[in-house]
């Protein structure tokens, strides 16, 4: 098995390949002066190869991913894994106007179809239950952040701090952060007019 990251997630994935037991190295990105960018895998790979990489500002990095995957395959790689803490385009899972694409489920059917295996942190379910239904033909293993969360919160305050959500999709990990720290969460009501214009409105709760 090989980690196989870029420059932009190399700690973390050297972190991985350290608590492994693998290697870990870089996929050389060139950027040329007209937006395109060219990708040079390591000379030698292993039949198992994971590819490490948070998916956030995820355009430019998509593409990156496409050309590596595919030159991996070309390569002689028979199981590729996809190691994403955050899945982009997870909000975008119904069509609210005729015409508007259902980014989820087109992300989703092409990153399965690159893929033997992802593995990612609480995804952005909302109308979707389990990630599975978004990958029936690829092995999917969905990790949670939220106890370590709530670990991190109890170390860094001597208090009992209130935990606030700031819309109702946000109360399935905040219930689980305060559960796992016994502490106290309350949700906003949130009012969205663009993408910049929202309006964020503190629920009834108990601050004294």
């Amino acid at each position: 098995m090989l980690i196989l990251t870029f420059p932009d997630y190399l700690k973390q994935s050297q972190q991985l390949a350290r608590t492994l037991g693998v290697p870990c190295k870089v996929v050389d990105v060139h950027h040329f002066p007209d937006g395109e960018n060219k990708v040079c895998l390591p000379a030698e790979l292993p039949e198992h190869v994971v590819l490490c990489r948070s998916l956030n500002n995820p355009n430019e990095k998509l593409i990156e991913l496409l050309l590596s995957a595919e030159t991996a395959r070309q390569m002689g790689v028979n199981k590729l894994t996809l190691v994403a803490p955050y899945l982009c385009y997870m909000r975008q899972d119904s069509a609210f106007t005729h015409g508007e694409a259902i980014s989820q489920r087109i992300i989703c059917r092409w990153l399965g179809d690159m893929f033997d295996t992802i593995v990612t942190v609480d995804p952005h379910l909302h109308r979707v239950e389990q990630l599975s239904e978004l990958f029936p033909n690829t092995q999917t293993v969905t990790l949670s952040a939220t106890a370590l969360m709530g670990e991190l919160i109890r170390a860094r305050f001597n208090a009992s701090p209130l935990l606030l959500g700031p819309d109702s999709e946000s109360q399935q990990w905040v219930k689980q952060v305060a559960d796992s720290a016994a502490l106290d969460y309350t949700i906003c009501h949130k009012t969205r007019h663009g993408d910049h214009d929202v309006d964020v409105h503190l629920g009834d709760c108990d601050l004294a």
